[in-house]
């Protein structure tokens, strides 16, 4: 799973330990291990949800400083609106 430079280094701290993705079908799996730089990550939990239903505490453990952050990192993929879906991605560091 690909992060922004400026993120991974939050990632493999442990301190960003959801994401949020725009994809047309999920990419990752339930249980799989992907390379985050020079870390790994395991996917704990997916749910395909709105993006109007993030909740602030989700925000901060994307690393977002808020909802309009996120849709502007998540619309590289195309537009977000409050009714886009998003694949909500819950993971941790494997040590």
């Amino acid at each position: 799973m690909v992060f922004s430079r400026e993120l991974r280094p939050m990632v493999l701290a442990g301190d960003i330990t959801v994401t949020f993705r725009l994809w047309s079908r999920c990419q990752v799996k339930t249980g799989g291990r992907y390379r985050v730089g020079p870390g790994e990550i395991e996917v704990d939990a997916i749910e395909l949800m709105p993006f109007a239903s993030i909740d602030d505490a989700d925000l901060r453990r994307c690393g977002e400083a808020d909802r309009e952050a996120l849709r502007r990192r998540a619309a590289h993929a195309g537009p977000v609106h409050d009714d886009t879906l998003l694949y909500r991605i819950e993971f941790h560091v494997v040590e």
